[in-house]
Parts: C-alpha cells; structure tokens; sequence
C-alpha cells in the first residue's frame, strides 16, 4: 500500500478523552482532547458519569481525527489504553469506552489493535520526544489527577520505587483548589495564579515527610483545608505554599532515589509535571542532575504516547 504509515491512539483517563494519529516518523498528527463536565463545586465524578462522558465525546473525536489525516497517510494500526497500570489488576471502568471504539475502528480497518496502561502512555508521550528516548534506565515521575508514582524503567520494565502511599499530589491540588472556589480540576488555575513569595517561618503547612522514596499527602490536604475554613491565609499565599512543598518533596524524592537505585536521569510525565511552580523549583534544586520536564502539552492526558507505542508493533 502507498502512503505514509500511522497509527490511531486512544485514552480514555478518567477526567479527559483523547485520540491521536502520529505517523511512522514520530510527527503527530493530530492531538485531541476533550475534559469531562464536572459541576461546579464538585470534586470528581462517579466511574459510571465519567464512562457515558468518554462514550459521547469519542466519536466526535474520531471522527475529527480522520479529517485530519493527510490523503498521504493511512491507518495502519490501531492502540488504546486499556487500563491505569501495567499490572496485573489493575482495572478502572472508564477505559471501556476508548476499549468499545478501538476495537470496532480496528476491526473495520482491518487493521491490528494493540493494548496498553494509561501509564505506559503517558510516559512514551514525554519520553520520545526528550534527550531521553534513547536512555534505557532512568526514573520517570507520573503525576497526574490520581497518580503519584516514582517508577524505575529499566530496559523496558517498569517498577514502583516511589510515590504517594495515600492521595494523590492531583488530589491535593484540587481538593485545595475546589475548597478556595475553583472549577475542578484545579491545577491548571491554581498554577497560573499570581504567586506570592513565602518566607520559609511563615510557611504554615507542613513539610512532606521522606522515606525511601516515598510520601503521605493527606496531612498536608487536611492543613490546607484548617487554613481555608479558618481564614488564617490568603488564597495567594497558600497556594504558593502548597506547590513549595509539593516541589520539595519532589526534591527529596529525587535525592532518596538516586542514592538506592545509582540512577541520575529524572523524567517527568503526568498532568501535574506541567505545573511551571513545580518546575521551577525542582530544576532550581536539583541542577546537578539529569532531569527532563516533557512538553507541557505532552505531559497532560493525551492518546500521543499510546499511538506510538502502537506505531512501535509495527514499524520496527
């Protein structure tokens, strides 16, 4: 067949729908997302709300995405996420929808469908287009709306070594945000809110506690929420403080890792990577090593990554 080869991606994470094309020379094609409705005042939505979401909004998308296509190019491939991690288990309902469509484009194509985790996705979506595609080992940070893992990918493997024991850095994020009268999800406001600078004795919430590469987040949440309810801060301010002590756990993290696993090259995918606070201070403090914020419209929920992960099955 004449034309350039690509590969059609699907994700349906819990609050976005994405589907992407990238083509057999890593060029994306197209990128499309659409957020889940979440009402006001709210801080989520039930899996069985988040599905019909995802089954609405797909075949918009797709259909989007194939008037996109140039007329050089044809589908070759179809891949989606199937389910959050790449273990055994591990399953949420919401990814039935992208499952329910990829199949069916697959099938009337003609064409194979390949299967994985969000999570795999989101770190080929960073990592392929980073000094780091070609790195074998490295630490790569998934920060999203419900994830706050620390993984060590080495040749391939992937294995927790890190991360939130409780809630997620997202979930802080919006459950502060949503308490200060924020649409949810609160990160993107939150981190473009004017900052104002902290002097380290009037930092009110408390420092994240370390241990082998992992953290618990519901006590810095639930001073947050004492500060708000008490009217003791101002919005600025505490938002400042939290992503400060986000950033320096991420900080100390870096550091419990490198040490345990002899690893120097930090990449960051997820939502929550994006955050320009969070970078700042983690590039600041961390400028002896290897680290690599991916794009920021890469690191957020998008079919990028699963699409070349698709792509990969059949053009190598």
């Amino acid at each position: 067949m004449s034309g350039m080869s690509c590969c059609l991606g699907i994700d349906t994470s819990n609050y976005k729908t994405s589907v992407a094309i990238v083509s057999c020379k890593g060029e994306i094609i197209c990128n499309l997302q659409q957020f889940l409705r979440v009402k006001k005042g709210e801080r989520g939505l039930k899996q069985s709300d988040a599905l019909f979401q995802h089954v609405m909004n797909l075949p918009e998308l797709v259909e989007q995405a194939f008037g996109m296509l140039p007329d050089h190019c044809r589908i070759d491939a179809v891949a989606v996420s199937t389910r959050p991690r790449p273990l055994e288990g591990s399953y949420m309902p919401v990814f039935n929808g992208g499952i329910a469509v990829a199949r069916s484009v697959a099938a009337a194509l003609n064409v194979p469908l390949f299967n994985f985790s969000h999570q795999e996705g989101h770190i080929e979506a960073v990592k392929f287009f980073s000094d780091m595609k070609n790195t074998d080992k490295l630490i790569c940070f998934h920060f999203s709306g419900g994830t706050t893992e620390a993984l060590l990918v080495d040749d391939g493997v992937i294995e927790i070594v890190g991360g939130s024991k409780d809630i997620s850095f997202g979930q802080v994020l919006d459950r502060i945000g949503v308490a200060l009268g924020m649409e949810f999800p609160c990160g993107e406001e939150m981190d473009n809110l004017h900052g104002v600078k902290i002097a380290p004795a009037d930092n009110l919430l408390p420092r994240i506690k370390v241990q082998e590469g992992y953290i618990n987040l519901s006590g810095i949440e639930t001073k947050a929420q004492r500060l708000i309810e008490s009217g003791e801060v101002e919005k600025e301010a505490l938002v400042s403080m939290t992503f400060d002590r986000l950033g320096d756990a991420i900080v100390r993290i870096c550091r419990n890792l490198k040490d345990k696993y002899n690893v120097s090259e930090f990449l960051f995918a997820g939502g929550v990577s994006s955050s320009r606070r969070i970078r700042k201070v983690v590039l600041r403090k961390l400028n002896d090593l290897n680290i690599c914020f991916g794009k920021a419209e890469l690191s957020t929920d998008n079919a990028v990554g699963t699409a070349l992960l698709g792509g990969k099955n059949i053009w190598h």
